[in-house]
């Protein structure tokens, strides 16, 4: 007696579809899983073995084989479950044969013949979309999440049991869709506001700049000066997110096991914050099976790295690969994966060890070799891909108990969703989506600047000794100041402001 079912399994944050075949034999009773199964995967049969028995049918006392197709590739987790259960139940003519056929099974069984949540049904789901399937048989818990999934019926279930009267035609399962506008439409909750910040005028159109071209950031000031408060408003004057980036930050969420299953899609960009101990497996990913990182985690969103220079340099410098490229690639000895890791890099840091150098209220006793010493843990290559540095001095007191009101984050994002827009049509069709991705060909194509402020350029290059790369990120800045004020043309005055926007660079020369 054989029987198929479908199912699924997650490769990176793609799904790939897994046959699972069931033979049941004559002969001592046995329960064997080939396919390159792991050991989730292996103690499946004590799980399925006991639902079935619980769930009040007969497990038969035969030889029973469990193959997982393509059997070349590693499966893990324990949503594999559910399709053994019905493979066997299929087998022994519980559950009529054709009644498999067209839909996807996935889902983890307790012991009494309950139904659990798995990782990743979102990218299963579509993956059975694509595939052409009718219908996913999923967990209640993930129903809202693969429901997002058009065109696919998506029928949450509870129990063993349930399913087996479902596909007998016993009884119904309603399917369920999820409303996708009223997702979009819904305000965004956030605590945090631009208003509550006082002061820091220089700071906030930085941000500001940066949140409309998509640059890096890098804010210098001493403790206490609103470095963090700052960077965690940063999302709330970010342009809203599309459908494609939602379902893509929604399936890496969903993978690792970090999606709330109140919450079927990710519309509120994400904001990372890893303390400094993270090591580069945390921050880029990794593991004997590679697993997204924080760098992944943060992608159409923001990472956060409060005191750079504590980081340890070797997890610093994995950075450059994703801050380049927009994806980070993970090479094990069993497999090789790459996730997309497209984010805003904001930085924080002290200008010297005790972090009072120039505040004028509190004395620095640091050296300059200390000084330069503290800085140089910052390579020139990772502080080169950083677009924007800006300094952010402590906040007078007279800021501080002022009773003017400051600009609200939606004011702001008005600005920042205008230039975005300019972009958009600007780089349509070129694969690239703000000034901060612009290749060297786009910036000789659109970042034309007239021979004065190529002088005021030339002259800064040569007195900062700035690289090249430093120099387009220049020209990228430039652009982005001209789009929020709506100019075809970057004026001398643009120019002027992005390079104020360079702080290390000009210290360096002071040192």
């Amino acid at each position: 007696m054989l029987a198929r079912v479908l199912s699924s399994a997650v490769i990176g944050i793609d799904a790939y579809l897994v046959e699972v075949e069931v033979d049941i034999a004559q002969g001592l009773p046995t329960f064997t899983t080939v396919g390159l199964p792991e050991t989730a995967v292996k103690e499946s049969r004590e799980r399925v073995k006991s639902a079935i028995a619980n769930s009040g049918y007969r497990f038969p006392a035969d030889r029973i084989t469990v193959n997982l197709a393509p059997a070349n590739i590693k499966k893990e987790g324990t949503g594999f479950d559910l399709p053994m259960a019905l493979g066997i139940l299929s087998a022994t003519g519980i559950i009529p044969e054709n009644a498999l056929c067209g839909y996807l099974f996935l889902g983890e069984l307790s012991l009494d013949g309950r139904i659990k949540p798995v990782n990743g049904s979102l990218p299963m789901a579509i993956a059975a979309r694509n595939a052409g399937y009718r219908g996913i048989i999923v967990p209640a818990e993930n129903g809202r999440e693969a429901s997002v999934v058009t065109d696919l019926c998506v029928y949450p279930v509870d129990t063993l049991g349930q399913v087996v009267d479902f596909l007998r035609g016993v009884t119904s399962v309603a399917p369920q869709k999820a409303n996708l506008k009223a997702l979009f439409d819904a305000p965004l909750a956030s605590a945090a506001d631009f208003a509550e910040v006082m002061g820091q005028e220089n700071a906030k159109r930085a941000l500001e700049i940066a949140a409309a071209g998509g640059h890096n950031v890098l804010m210098i000031g001493p403790p206490g000066s609103g470095k963090t408060m700052l960077a965690r408003r940063i999302p709330t004057i970010l342009p809203p997110m599309s459908f494609e980036e939602a379902i893509e930050t929604t399936k890496i969420l969903s993978v690792v096991g970090m999606l709330d299953r109140r919450q079927p899609l990710v519309i509120q960009r994400p904001f990372r914050s890893p303390h400094h101990t993270i090591s580069d497996a945390g921050l880029i990913g990794g593991g004997h099976v590679p697993r997204p990182g924080e760098v992944s985690l943060a992608h159409n969103g923001v990472l956060f790295l409060d005191e750079l220079p504590e980081y340890k340099k070797n997890v610093l410098e994995v950075l450059r690969q994703p801050l380049e490229d927009l994806q980070v690639t993970i090479s094990r000895a069993a497999s090789t994966l790459t996730y997309p890791s497209s984010f805003m890099l904001i930085a924080a840091m002290n200008p010297c060890p005790c972090g009072y150098l120039a505040d004028p209220r509190h004395a620095c006793r640091c050296t300059a070799h200390q000084i330069q010493r503290y800085r140089a843990k910052i390579s020139g290559p990772l502080l080169d891909r950083i677009d924007i540095h800006v300094e952010v001095p402590a906040v007078p007191h007279k800021d501080l108990v002022g009773t003017l009101e400051s600009e609200p984050s939606t004011a702001i994002r008005q600005r920042v969703v205008a230039a975005r827009q300019i972009q958009r049509q600007r780089f349509r069709r070129m694969n690239v989506y703000n000034n901060a991705q612009m290749a060297s060909r786009h910036i000789r194509k659109h970042c034309h600047i007239d021979r004065e402020a190529e002088g005021v350029l030339t002259a800064a290059i040569e007195r900062l000794g700035l690289s090249a790369r430093a120099y387009n990120r220049i020209l990228k800045i430039s652009r982005t100041i001209a789009d929020l004020e709506a100019m075809a043309d970057i004026k001398m005055h643009h120019v002027t402001e992005a390079i104020q926007y360079r702080s290390l660079d000009r210290s360096k020369q002071n040192l």
